[in-house]
């Protein structure tokens, strides 16, 4: 079974948040997951733009390298650092519609 593909928004002043984030996901992972920080300082190569003054974290743009970054292929999910997940990841792969090529969550 192939792991399912998570990146999360890093970003140095929140980095708690994130390995929070991540052991939510991996103690109740049902299914194979591997989990990557999106670091601007790792992408330089590919995102050249210096940080904007609407940019409140260093992953407010390089969130949308994660296509690009997963080879366009297969399920790959993006999450911000500051979530939690209260549940089996596969739950979400599961609920799915398969032929969308993006998937969101809207905020109010």
């Amino acid at each position: 079974m192939t792991p399912l593909r998570i990146w999360i928004g890093w970003d140095e002043r929140e980095a708690i948040a994130f390995h929070v984030l991540a052991h939510s996901i991996l103690t109740r992972a049902s299914i194979p997951v591997t989990i990557a920080p999106v670091m601007r300082s790792q992408l330089t190569s590919v995102y050249t733009r210096p940080r904007g003054p609407l940019e409140s974290t260093d992953f407010s743009m390089t969130r949308f390298l994660v296509p690009y970054l997963a080879g366009y292929r297969g399920l790959a999910i993006y999450m911000d650092c500051d979530m939690l997940c209260q549940t089996d990841i596969a739950e979400l792969v599961r609920g799915l519609e398969p032929g969308k090529a993006v998937h969101v969550v809207q905020h109010d």
